[in-house]
């Protein structure tokens, strides 16, 4: 039973996560939501369940990749979900984005069922996940790590344990949230400055890629926005998202976050505007007077990194 795996949500990086660990020798159980996704992994030597509860009766370590708190207390606990399922001893992995609070609490309410628990947010993008290079910030019992260590290696180049109660990895993760969501806002904001200044968009993502000014983010999304493509990697809507998470958190100790406040507003004002389902780069379009460059198959961002 230790070399099957189950896998909850086969998005961009629930798929890659999932053909890591089935390259890495685990047999890998797959369900999502959408219709074919699971059939399509299993046509790459995957096994497709048709609920999460089918998955757990499988498989003693589940790793969920659903988008949010709500996804996840529905494949833990809604029709067709796991919890009743999963077998004493089991361990449910927790990949996404949430408020360190209710993370905790989920590790308290799972084991009042015999069920392990690891608070572990990913980062890294679809990429690394489908490389299983991706970064893991995890935190939870030891029995729990003792389990799945594996599995977390699989997936990752770097495990992170931040401590044997769950919700530690979430705060990190929520931290990272913050620069990723200020960086891209930022980024957004100089190229848009540019652009309204009548400097090539090219010629400045050049410069400012081999500068003192540069950041990941700004060299992975502005290459978006030069290519035109705001095809959601990741969508404007996860910012609203996941800041709001920065803002709670801060919030709730009265510890001001100028920045974040300011981005997050910068992202509600994209969702608004009818671009909540774009790339996160679509941020750039709530500058006025503007030109952003056309949609372009091939261009100035060809070779770059995506």
């Amino acid at each position: 039973m230790e070399h099957k795996i189950g896998v909850i949500g086969l998005g961009a990086m629930g798929a890659g996560m999932a053909g890591a660990l089935r390259r890495s020798g685990f047999e890998v159980h797959a369900v999502d939501a959408r219709a074919g996704a699971a059939q399509a992994f299993a046509a790459e030597g995957g096994v497709a369940c048709t609920s999460p509860a089918e998955l757990a009766r499988h498989c003693d370590v589940i790793v969920s990749v659903v988008v949010n708190a709500a996804q996840t207390e529905s494949v833990l606990f809604g029709d067709g979900g796991c919890a009743d399922a999963m077998k004493p001893g089991s361990v449910f992995v927790m990949c996404s984005t949430v408020d360190p609070a209710w993370s905790a609490a989920l590790e308290s309410r799972l084991a009042q069922r015999g069920i392990l628990y690891l608070d572990a947010p990913i980062s890294g993008g679809a990429a690394k996940a489908a490389a299983g290079q991706i970064t893991m910030m995890t935190s939870g019992r030891p029995e729990a790590y003792e389990k799945c260590g594996g599995v977390l290696d699989a997936m990752a180049a770097k495990v992170y344990r931040l401590g044997e109660q769950a919700g530690a990895g979430s705060k990190v993760k929520v931290i990272n949230q913050l620069l990723a969501g200020v960086h891209i806002a930022a980024a957004a904001e100089a190229m848009a400055l540019g652009l309204r200044e009548g400097v090539d968009p090219a010629a400045l993502y050049e410069v400012i890629t081999h500068s003192a000014g540069n950041s990941w983010m700004f060299e992975n999304r502005m290459a978006h926005v030069l290519a035109g493509d705001y095809t959601p990697l990741s969508a404007v809507d996860i910012f609203v998202k996941d800041l709001g998470l920065v803002l709670d958190m801060a919030r709730a100790s009265k510890f001001p976050l100028p920045l974040s406040s300011t981005a997050h507003q910068m992202f509600m004002q994209a969702s608004t505007a009818g671009f909540a389902k774009e790339d996160d780069s679509a941020v750039i379009k709530i500058f006025p007077g503007i030109e952003l460059p056309p949609s372009q198959p091939a261009g100035p961002t060809e070779g770059l990194k995506q």
